[in-house]
């Protein structure tokens, strides 16, 4: 219990929670991006609750920040700093795609469908649930990710002071609270993508 405390304390609980929303609402930008500017296909909500967050990658990040954080930091060792880049791009790849097919089987379990079937036009996939060409996509967003946004969102979390950040954190969390009741208690389900 005195680590539970010390965790919110510290404000880690109350960061990663921040940063988990904070990048299903980037994935959700960068979903809507692919699909109304790439693909042409129009806008739908590519999100299975009302709001502008997939929470999907809000857990691949978390999974990217828990599986590869100490690789990030050794910086002592050379060769290892060479092959570092190509090591967290496999590592993010293969982390994303799991994710991914795992998240299609407990969509397609709960709400009896998965809101990226367009899979099934790509050259190489599984399923329609997973696709070469993502994956790829997944490993170059990790990098990005590792290397750039996340020192990026390390050093604004830096900045507000501890009454900030709880006010922020508790904010949002009414906010997907509210959206999760409401969405359940409305029956939404996401449309597809043509």
């Amino acid at each position: 219990m005195a680590k539970i405390k010390e965790l919110f304390e510290k404000q880690t609980v109350q960061k990663l929670f921040l940063c988990f929303w904070m990048y299903a609402l980037l994935g959700w930008i960068y979903e809507v991006f692919l699909e109304v500017v790439v693909y042409r296909w129009g806008f739908h909500n590519r999100g299975e609750l009302f709001g502008p967050y997939l929470p999907i990658y809000g857990v691949g990040a978390m999974l990217f920040l828990l599986c590869f954080s100490r690789l990030m930091k050794k910086k002592d060792v050379k060769w290892l700093n060479i092959v570092k880049p190509f090591l967290i791009f496999l590592g993010c790849m293969a982390v994303a795609t799991a994710v991914e097919l795992a998240a299609s089987y407990i969509l397609e379990y709960t709400s009896g469908s998965w809101p990226w079937q367009t899979y099934a036009r790509y050259k190489y996939n599984f399923q329609a649930r997973i696709a070469l060409s993502t994956s790829i996509r997944f490993g170059l967003g990790g990098l990005l990710f590792m290397y750039i946004v996340q020192p990026f969102y390390n050093w604004l979390l830096s900045k507000p002071t501890k009454k900030t950040i709880n006010i922020i954190a508790v904010i949002v969390l009414v906010i997907v609270v509210t959206d999760f009741i409401l969405t359940n208690a409305l029956g939404y389900t996401p449309k597809l993508a043509q």
